[in-house]
């Protein structure tokens, strides 16, 4: 008999979730303690845990990380964040993240868990503080979302005469 099968311990991606919360026209963001993006603006959120949804996940992180809550609003996509040791080399980290939107329900925000700063910031602001494409993307589909169902003309289906 042979060993284990060759991808038993091969690496897998980390699945884990983020949302971005809007509480009127700002934007709560987070400043990461730890690695991947140490230093960087971004958005709460982290690795789902065993038996958790997306979306359990990303309420959790909300609250470990800025002492906040919030209420989801929709899914805004799925991301891939691969980091790259060296050209053409596997990557130091692969996180699969799961965003969504939020709308803030409660809490003042609190850095905590592994965040070194959390506010609330305005939107143009915290769109220009965050370095990742991806982040600046995700913040402003979440916009739209969030808009979107504050508005009710723009999310209520529309009768044909």
């Amino acid at each position: 008999m042979s060993g284990p099968h060759p991808d038993t311990y091969a690496p897998r991606p980390v699945a884990g979730a983020g949302i971005v919360v809007f509480r009127g026209e700002d934007v709560l963001l987070i400043r990461r303690g730890k690695p991947p993006y140490e230093g960087e603006w971004s958005l709460p959120g982290g690795k789902i845990e065993y038996g958790e949804t997306a979306a359990e996940a990303a309420l959790r992180e909300l609250a470990e990380e800025t002492g906040t809550t919030a209420r989801i609003a929709g899914l805004i996509d799925v991301i891939d964040s691969i980091g790259a040791r060296e050209p053409g080399r596997p990557g130091d980290w692969h996180y699969v993240l799961v965003d969504f939107a939020g709308v803030w329900t409660g809490g003042e925000p609190v850095a905590a868990d592994d965040v070194s700063e959390a506010g609330f910031f305005p939107y143009d602001e915290a769109v220009a503080m965050t370095r990742w494409d991806k982040t600046r993307d995700v913040i402003g589909r979440a916009r739209a979302i969030v808009e979107a169902q504050a508005d009710p003309a723009l999310s209520a289906p529309q009768s044909a005469s």
